[in-house]
């Protein structure tokens, strides 16, 4: 578990923003996982999944406060979350402010086109050059339009780790762009799912919300939870040796 500490950003939110801004102006090229527990149990299982959140061209930030409670933990010192939603709201903001472009990738056409119409409304110098729903059956095709339109913002919403995989595998093809995978974001940005107000933002239990309003996800949420646990005490018990 330590590799993924190490490598999870550690600075404060606000300079993590800045330095997105400054790749966007720059035309720089930029890959960022959005990690909670669950991604990093998958990377456990999956080899594949693993290699591309430990590259060198990934950046990893924490989403959720159980990276942050696992960090100090582990005596690493992670300041504080970066959720994906407020990610993605701060990227349509500097592509509105520097007239950058954005792809948008994945969920369902009506969740689309209803996120399309809140950028045009909120950020209408933000430039959206073209957007396809997640049920198209050759994705990689889509990257390939998607190099040929050389947009400065690529938003990848088909979960954990399909997107972060199909990001990594394309990402040698481009020159510049902030590349994410935000899995469910686009229904909360959207307006498609209500995003847990404030006092729950505010306490770390956006987690809990999440779970009362969609229950079915509980199983998967308790067994990768407890298995991060597991994880990470056996961790912090190798290093007190």
């Amino acid at each position: 578990m330590q590799e993924y500490f190490e490598k999870i950003y550690k600075d404060k939110k606000n300079n993590f923003y800045n330095l997105i801004k400054e790749n966007i102006i720059n035309e720089n090229k930029m890959f960022i996982v959005t990690a909670n527990p669950e991604t990093l149990m998958i990377s456990e299982k999956n080899a594949t999944f693993k290699t591309a959140i430990l590259d060198d061209k990934t950046t990893i930030i924490a989403d959720g406060i159980g990276i942050v409670k696992g960090s100090k933990m582990l005596k690493y010192n992670i300041i504080e979350t970066i959720p994906g939603v407020d990610l993605c709201s701060k990227l349509f903001e500097y592509c509105n402010e520097l007239k950058k472009s954005i792809f948008l990738f994945g969920a369902k056409e009506d969740i689309l086109e209803k996120l399309v119409d809140v950028i045009h409304c909120n950020y209408p110098n933000a430039i959206i050059c073209g957007y396809e729903n997640g049920y198209v059956e050759n994705k990689n095709n889509i990257f390939n339009e998607i190099k040929e339109l050389k947009p400065d913002v690529v938003l990848v919403a088909l979960g954990i780790p399909n997107q972060e995989l199909l990001i990594y595998n394309n990402l040698d093809k481009f020159d510049k762009g902030i590349f994410v995978g935000v899995g469910g974001s686009f229904d909360v940005l959207s307006g498609t799912k209500k995003r847990a107000p404030k006092y729950f933002r505010k306490l770390h239990l956006e987690w809990l919300y999440r779970l009362i309003k969609e229950p079915t996800r509980f199983k998967r949420f308790f067994t990768s939870n407890i298995k991060y646990i597991f994880k990470i005490n056996s961790c912090k018990n190798r290093r007190k040796k």
